[in-house]
């Protein structure tokens, strides 16, 4: 059975989805066999993350309904075979929204698959709960802003309300000239503030943007910067040591 993984930042803005994507690239790159499914009905952006954009026509809604199989809903990207899309959609009907379909969803996806990310709509409200219905675990993605950590420590207590446990802390777009400035938040303060262990440090990089204007994965634009600290999460998720990057003084 696939681990099931809610990637969640509580608000927007936080670069949840290029983080999703970069992960589940890597961890299909590592040869392992990942589907991203993208939870954010109507405002859907991982297609253009993971270099689809013209092949998701079909969509999560679809075989909730019982229109279309998986199968037929499922796109893959050229140069990364181990990995699956299964888009969103542009609105969803009430009774597609209940956390029971979704979770039926995702354990039919969990058979087929060794990691079944979701990402998050934005918020912490009916898409949120239809989201963390289907999975078992979650990462918490936070910038070293006080307003981003305050909103991923609330995304944590939503996560306790729905009784998922497991969680971890994703940092993004960290400029590290700034973790060397005298009173600047670090990972340890983040940590603190949010409440869990953490998984990673992203680096603020260009290279996110420019591999999104290619249409590609970044791991497939780029080993270094951004797609470096995908690379080692994945490696962590998959059960192996990696230590963190020197300019990092964290717990891992």
């Amino acid at each position: 059975m696939g681990k099931r993984i809610l990637v969640t930042s509580g608000k927007g803005g936080t670069g949840k989805t290029s983080v999703t994507a970069g992960i589940a690239s890597c961890l299909a790159a590592l040869g392992r066999r990942v589907v991203c499914v993208d939870a954010d009905v109507g405002l859907r952006n991982l297609d253009l993350a993971l270099g689809l954009t013209d092949t998701t026509a079909l969509d999560f809604g679809d075989v909730i309904a019982g229109h279309v199989s998986l199968d037929e809903a499922l796109s893959a990207p050229p140069g990364l075979p181990g990995l699956s899309l299964l888009a969103a959609p542009s609105e969803l009907r009430t009774e597609q929204t209940e956390p029971e379909a979704f979770a039926r969803l995702m354990a039919g996806l969990a058979e087929r698959f060794d990691y079944c990310f979701v990402d998050s709509p934005a918020g912490l409200g009916a898409g949120f709960r239809m989201a963390a219905a289907g999975c078992d675990r979650a990462l918490v993605v936070s910038l070293l802003e006080p307003a981003a950590l305050r909103d991923a420590a609330r995304a944590v207590e939503a996560l306790e309300r729905v009784g998922m446990t497991g969680a971890a802390l994703v940092i993004n777009r960290v400029r590290p000239q700034l973790l060397r400035v005298p009173g600047a938040a670090n990972a340890d303060d983040a940590m603190d503030t949010v409440g869990l262990p953490l998984l990673g440090v992203v680096p603020e990089d260009v290279a996110v943007i420019c591999a999104g204007n290619r249409n590609v994965p970044v791991i497939l634009y780029t080993r270094k910067g951004a797609a470096q600290a995908y690379l080692d999460m994945a490696r962590r998720l998959d059960g192996q040591r990696v230590p963190p990057p020197r300019s990092v003084k964290a717990r891992y």
